[in-house]
């Protein structure tokens, strides 16, 4: 099957693809003014970021370097519960530092091959790790791109930020390792898979060595021209990187993009957000929360900053509001995307709903009792 006929494919059967693609069709009969600018609806840098990245966790995926730290993960821990308690603190201290998209892309790949190794529920814990990362990255300025714009925005000392989420970040990390810890029972790992893969080292040398080069052109704002290399480079040393790679998620970003903004632009919903009485905080934190559920948290912040300075209380809310329904956090999609499970949707909200009615109420008494 060719690379196209496969991503045609999955998208057919992607529902969350064919909701975006036909909001874009009604967006395009009621706005047809519009169809010409769709093209500067999307963060294209944002676009070229994922794709390098995308390109280099393949690479590492196919260099068989994943199978071996996999063993060698299975073989350090004793059980079930201790190795998702590992996976799961991983991506949210990576996540601090990394932000909450790259640390799911260094470990859900990871997981994935302890759980084909091991027989583990991956989907569950992919689930997991993206709540991590959601609470996790709430913690620096750097986590998340919403906690940049706002520490941007405030103009506010890094220690200050990272302060004045403890509490909050703490709180969250808390109860979601007690979850997961009773998510998971204690039985001994057993290794299901003995299936042994060669280990690719020029093209793992390869995929390693460009990861902090691209995150350093990215954060210079050479997210395109870096992702252009990477791709070229590929193409050239292993071309089966590319042709394996998820197109349909990069699609589906892009379509994320233009509905939202097409979205966030109509007269109702800025006479909505107008109407909300930001001013009090109250109903800024759940404005903050509301509103990531619609169009996610990024563009949330970026909205909410156009009616009110309260960084604390906007940083609180929208880093709340990464949980409860899929779209409220990107990294929410791009884990459930990297799971390959159809079922992975529903799965998700069964933990990520109640995961934001805690959080709402852990937010709500942190900033107002």
């Amino acid at each position: 099957m060719s690379v196209i006929s496969r991503v045609l494919l999955g998208l057919k059967q992607d529902r969350f693809f064919l909701a975006l693609l036909a909001g874009l069709l009604i967006f395009s009969v009621v706005q047809p003014a519009r169809i010409a600018s769709y093209g500067t609806l999307v963060d294209w840098p944002t676009i070229a970021a994922l794709t390098g990245l995308l390109l280099l966790t393949k690479g590492l995926e196919l260099s068989g370097a994943l199978h071996a730290l996999g063993r060698t993960l299975v073989e350090s821990m004793g059980t079930e519960r201790a190795a998702a308690l590992f996976l799961v603190a991983t991506a949210a201290l990576l996540s601090t530092v990394l932000t909450n998209d790259v640390a799911l892309f260094v470990v859900v790949p990871l997981t994935l091959r302890v759980c084909t190794i091991t027989g583990m529920p991956a989907t569950r814990i992919v689930i997991f790790e993206a709540l991590a990362v959601n609470a996790g990255s709430a913690l620096t300025p750097i986590g998340n791109p919403q906690n940049i714009f706002l520490w941007q925005r405030a103009q506010v000392p890094f220690t200050d930020f990272i302060w004045h989420q403890l509490p909050l970040v703490a709180s969250l990390m808390a109860v979601l390792l007690v979850v997961t810890a009773m998510a998971f029972k204690g039985r001994r790992l057993a290794v299901l898979a003995h299936e042994t893969v060669s280990l690719d080292k020029r093209l793992l040398v390869v995929s390693a060595l460009l990861y902090l080069p691209f995150l350093i052109a990215t954060d210079m704002h050479q997210a395109g021209w870096a992702a252009a290399a990477v791709l070229v480079l590929f193409l050239v040393l292993r071309p089966q990187v590319v042709a394996d790679l998820d197109w349909g998620l990069l699609l589906v970003f892009v379509l994320m993009f233009v509905d939202l903004r097409l979205l966030a632009g109509l007269d109702s919903v800025n006479q909505l957000m107008r109407g909300l009485g930001l001013e009090q905080p109250t109903h800024l934190y759940l404005a903050s929360i509301g509103v990531s559920q619609l169009v996610s948290n990024v563009p949330a912040t970026i909205a909410l900053a156009e009616f009110s300075t309260d960084w604390r209380v906007i940083a609180y809310g929208v880093n709340v509001g990464g949980f409860g329904l899929m779209i409220g956090s990107l990294a929410n999609l791009i884990a459930l995307r990297m799971t390959d499970d159809p079922r992975a949707w529903k799965v998700f909200h069964l933990y990520a709903i109640p995961a934001l009615v805690v959080a709402t109420a852990i937010g709500y008494a942190l900033l107002f009792l």
